[in-house]
């Protein structure tokens, strides 16, 4: 929470981060908050209590935000690729391609399609019926293990949940695939070592936070539930770890948000300082 808030407020307090590279970057610190006050909680509370329970609705509305978090993300995940294109493969044009409204109208629709696909996927499952209390082998609900406690035919849920993940997750993947091939190609053609180098570095940080991302998601969705080690592993690491380690890997790797969290603590430092002077005086 502390390391996405301060990446939202630095982006917000300092000029030079005002970009469209940035803009997205704060949505996606955003999304990391959500991601972690879905789950965290619940989680906490189980591990400090002897009673670890949960109710049908209370599971399918951490559900409902873990999912709409998730699609929200991969969808922005795949719209940053783009802006990291259009800086690299064409740089001159790149005001124009990502202006303002462009950079809002991908942001919106991230958060549409994000809806869309929760919706599609979490509306069968309100329908679903189950015949008693059951334990979920895991740190917190989600659909695969939500499916597999009904006593109903889940297979048309099932369906639609398996389509959607698969149409969101191989679309999103190859729009960044796409954008990474021409970028690595432009890459390859700078003549300079130094150019090549700083246009790799630009992109690290949202490749490293791709993959940890889809590495996890798909390897926890792609395994059986059956409540396994390697699947609660995966599992934390999709939902909590990567929120937790963005805005280390944004921020540790870049030079800009560096540099502007250097600016932004000597603007509050001052007015800090005088407010506990004016404490004392008092």
């Amino acid at each position: 929470m502390t390391g996405n808030l301060m990446m939202l407020l630095v982006i917000k307090a300092d000029s030079h981060l005002h970009t469209p590279m940035y803009f997205f970057l704060s949505h996606l610190s955003f999304l990391d908050i959500c991601f972690s006050s879905v789950t965290v909680p619940k989680l906490l509370e189980n591990l400090l209590s002897q009673k670890k329970t949960i109710s049908v609705k209370g599971c399918l509305t951490q559900v409902f935000f873990l999912f709409m978090s998730g699609a929200t993300e991969v969808c922005l995940l795949a719209v940053m690729a783009y802006d990291r294109f259009a800086a690299i493969c064409h740089p001159l044009l790149y005001g124009q391609m990502m202006s303002n409204l462009l950079c809002k109208g991908l942001v919106c629709g991230s958060w549409s399609l994000g809806l869309l696909a929760t919706l599609l996927s979490i509306l069968p499952a309100m329908s679903l019926d189950f015949c008693g209390d059951y334990t979920i082998h895991h740190y917190s609900c989600d659909l695969p293990s939500f499916f597999a406690l009904s006593c109903s035919d889940i297979s048309n849920s099932f369906i639609v949940l398996l389509c959607t993940s698969l149409l969101y997750g191989i679309g999103t993947c190859f729009l960044i695939f796409y954008s990474y091939a021409h970028i690595v190609s432009t890459i390859l053609n700078i003549s300079s070592s130094s150019g090549r180098s700083k246009a790799f570095s630009t992109c690290s940080s949202h490749l490293t936070t791709v993959l940890l991302l889809y590495g996890s998601a798909f390897l926890r969705y792609l395994m059986p539930v059956s409540g396994s080690p390697l699947e609660l592993i995966f599992s934390v690491q999709y939902s909590v770890v990567t929120p937790l380690v963005n805005p280390f890997i944004y921020s540790l790797k870049n030079k800009e948000v560096k540099a502007a969290v250097k600016r932004t603590l000597r603007e509050i430092s001052p007015l800090f300082a005088n407010h506990i002077q004016r404490m004392l005086d008092k």
